[in-house]
């Protein structure tokens, strides 16, 4: 659950994140302007330097650009980030920090570097992780999720090879962050049963607010409207890494189902789930329908001739990555070896699951069990390992 507390003498920080610059530096502006005390950090990666802007009500009051050694963002954040936060928490200004990440950053991993550093003795030690949230276009959430769209055709990638959809940068944003801001236009905020509001534009906003609550981790919160963001609202909060970590872990992708009571609302969400592992080369036949797709999909799986090795499987914007994680006895310590992929997406206006004639949901459900192993094949046990490795490319050098 997230709590929320007062604390004395402990500045609160808080980190927010977003796919849209613009979105970014407005909830920045309105957080600045909305109480006194505030102050903010914001992080810009470029090419060769980072760029630190430090702001409060008043106006800028540091634009520094620092040399990046390094493209690694928690190195940077805790390079930059924490010695700066360390002394702004420390002048009697200010009560409460702002962090601004660069766009199409995770909240995760700087929220995770900072609050390493306010156990005693660190560097932070004045200071506790308040609040991480992400600030939410609901206009473009739907194609921003599920188009095609690249970081870098944006002009929003953190470094030069990062290739990641836009969608798989906003989805995981999303998943992770404590609270999730929308922003919209005054259509989408208007009552959807209203009747001034447009079938379309109801229908989209109602959408868009599903699949938030879809995404949006166990025990997180949701502001609609910039308007109802408040400085002291963050503040208050009590950001828990644990629950944090959690949310993010493949395991954590969450089950919602129903409409929340909107019959506007077209998102749905379906969980493909076996104790069975996939079959390797049945996996790769059938890949392009599990992977593919305005879905955004995410879990973990085990494959026959990997025993005992759990893998990730993570999609969105067309793009599927999956990865070796580690012994399943670590990565997913007290839960049994399992297939489970948690799969979000938006039905077509005819009600189906947005392949046209034939549902996508029932698409995936096919293909799902037909690549998986079967009882009987299973049974092979370790004569798997002597097969031919057609997974290695994705996964690595399977080991004996």
């Amino acid at each position: 659950m997230y709590r929320t507390r007062e604390s004395r003498g402990i500045i609160p920080v808080s980190v927010l994140t977003s796919t849209d610059p613009v979105l970014r530096d407005s909830a920045l502006f309105g957080l600045l302007m909305d109480g006194p005390g505030g102050v903010a950090v914001r992080h810009d990666i470029h090419t060769d330097y980072l760029r630190r802007v430090v702001l409060d009500a008043t106006g800028v009051v540091e634009d520094v650009l620092v040399p990046l050694e390094h493209a690694c963002l928690s190195c940077a954040v805790r390079e930059d980030a924490v010695p700066t936060i360390a002394r702004l928490a420390r002048d009697s200004r200010w009560s409460h920090v702002l962090l601004a990440l660069p766009v199409s950053a995770e909240p995760l991993p700087a929220a995770r570097a900072l609050a390493v550093e306010t156990a005693p003795g660190g560097r932070l030690a004045h200071t506790r992780i308040a609040t991480s949230l992400v600030m939410v276009d609901a206009d473009t959430l739907q194609h921003d999720l599920f188009g095609d769209d690249t970081l870098v055709e944006r002009g929003l990638e953190l470094t030069a090879d990062d290739d990641r959809s836009v969608g798989e940068a906003l989805a995981a944003q999303i998943e992770q962050a404590d609270l999730v801001v929308t922003s919209s236009s005054p259509v989408g905020t208007a009552r959807v049963e209203s009747s001034l509001v447009e079938s379309f534009e109801a229908a989209r906003w109602a959408t868009a607010s599903g699949l938030l609550d879809r995404l949006r981790g166990a025990g997180t919160r949701r502001v609609d409207g910039l308007h109802a963001l408040s400085a002291a609202d963050l503040a208050a909060g009590t950001h828990s890494s644990v629950r944090a970590e959690r949310r993010a872990h493949p395991l954590g992708a969450l089950v919602f189902t129903g409409s929340g009571g909107v019959p506007e609302d077209r998102s749905w969400t379906l969980e493909l789930r076996s104790a069975l592992p996939f079959h390797p080369e049945r996996l790769l036949d059938r890949i392009e329908t599990l992977g593919a797709g305005d879905v955004r999909a995410r879990g973990v799986f085990h494959v026959a001739d990997r025993p005992g090795l759990a893998c990730l499987w993570d999609g969105a914007g067309g793009q599927l990555a999956v990865a070796d994680l580690g012994p399943w006895s670590e990565v997913c310590a007290g839960t049994a070896p399992h297939t489970r992929i948690v799969v979000v997406g938006v039905a077509d206006a005819g009600g189906t699951g947005g392949a046209g004639d034939r549902d996508v949901r029932q698409l995936l459900r096919e293909a799902f069990h037909e690549a998986l192993c079967t009882p009987d094949e299973l049974a092979d046990g370790v004569e798997w390992l002597w097969r031919k490795d057609h997974l290695a490319p994705w996964l690595g050098a399977r080991s004996v």
